[in-house]
């Protein structure tokens, strides 16, 4: 960092990466020079870091693609909106949200890869008496979209306590062994968990950071420390663009993967790139971004021997893992018609939403899966889904 003042941001931070990752591929540019421009939509979340990331230190453009500067947009909805009607052609979304999409809207989206693991949290007031899912009866909590990681997450968690999910007016009573769920884009959480308009809320980070730093709120529960390691944003795309311009895909995973793994060797800097400290692509300070690339406190995990950070990278979309998902989402209470869930064949389903050969040959030509995962598979590509509530 002692040189960071005679360069531009941009320059310190490319000279970093290949510094760091030594993995440059000759002879990429402008294998696309005429080609189709990738259009990155995101939310202002740190799941979206390794498209950032990969924008900002130029992986993109030395694999030969043009692509614009990533959008950001305040919600999940207008996400979706802009994806369907063909504004972005790459983006992360929660991955309920694709399975959703293919299966009930019959919208031909694929799952290529996951953009990060793990990087939510349930956040309370810090004044409250809510420390456990038990304490969360008869309260009110945010989730950012019914078809997320969090909705699935949370209600896991209170069902194991004996609580009832339920969707009610916010003026309701409630039962003590009921709570509340109510959508809200995640930049509204804070300031409504403030204004005690409602008890709590799970959604991915700087949300959580955010609050523990301007508000004195508290972490109840990280969700990395709920189900080891689990995915939450994944990348998606349209199979039209997988089907006519394979290449084109392939060669964007490459810069993906490649950013997955520099943000791993590089969580300091990853911070600073994207903070409005850095490239901006974030309106954090960088003290808010840096936290969530900080591993939590062993006082603050049920499971400290887990050794799992706040957020995390692993591309390779486990097949365990989607059908887990598929199978909590027919568990979980839902906002809207969601009987197209209990019709879903759950090993038939998943291998249909998911296409992995792009992020496995990325994965590869970078030594494969153990470069993510620390050597500790037994079988490449394979795992057990580990969910402990307590």
């Amino acid at each position: 960092m002692k040189n960071y003042c005679k360069k531009t941001r941009r320059q310190f931070l490319k000279t970093a990466a290949a510094a760091c990752s030594g993995l440059f591929l000759p002879g990429a540019v402008n294998a696309f020079s005429k080609g189709e421009t990738i259009r990155l939509g995101y939310l202002p979340i740190t799941d979206a870091t390794p498209l950032l990331v990969a924008h900002g230190l130029g992986y993109f453009s030395e694999e030969g693609l043009a692509v614009d500067r990533p959008v950001m947009v305040r919600s999940w909805k207008i996400l979706i909106e802009s994806f369907l009607a063909g504004k972005f052609n790459l983006t992360h979304m929660l991955f309920p949200i694709p399975v959703w999409m293919r299966f009930k809207t019959k919208v031909p989206v694929k799952v290529l890869g996951w953009n990060h693991t793990n990087g939510s949290a349930v956040t309370v007031r810090g004044d409250s008496d809510i420390y456990s899912f038990k304490q969360l009866g008869g309260r009110k909590v945010a989730v950012p979209s019914w078809y997320s990681m969090h909705n699935l997450i949370l209600q896991m968690g209170l069902t194991s306590q004996g609580l009832k999910p339920v969707i009610k007016p916010q003026s309701a009573r409630l039962a003590k062994d009921e709570v509340n769920l109510f959508l809200l884009p995640p930049p509204d959480m804070p300031t409504a968990l403030l204004g005690k308009k409602i008890d709590g809320y799970i959604v991915a980070d700087p949300f959580n950071a955010l609050a523990e730093i301007k508000f004195n709120a508290r972490i109840m529960r990280f969700s990395g420390d709920i189900w080891k390691n689990h995915p939450c944003c994944v990348i998606v795309s349209n199979e039209k663009l997988i089907k006519n311009n394979s290449l084109l895909v392939q060669k964007a995973m490459n810069a993906i993967v490649r950013a997955q793994d520099w943000c791993i060797n590089n969580p300091n800097e990853t911070a600073h790139l994207l903070s409005r400290d850095g490239e901006g692509y974030l309106p954090f300070p960088k003290n808010v971004i840096n936290k969530v690339f900080e591993n939590p406190k062993k006082d603050q995990l049920v499971h400290p021997d887990w050794d799992v950070g706040r957020i995390g990278f692993q591309p390779f979309p486990f097949p365990s893992a989607t059908r887990f998902i598929i199978d909590q989402m027919k568990q979980t209470l839902m906002g809207g018609d969601a009987h197209f869930l209990k019709s879903l064949d759950t090993p038939i389903a998943a291998d249909d939403l998911v296409e992995n050969k792009f992020v496995t040959k990325a994965m590869d030509e970078m030594g494969g899966i153990n470069r993510f995962c620390n050597g500790n598979l037994t079988k490449p590509y394979t795992r057990e889904e580990v969910v402990e509530i307590n």
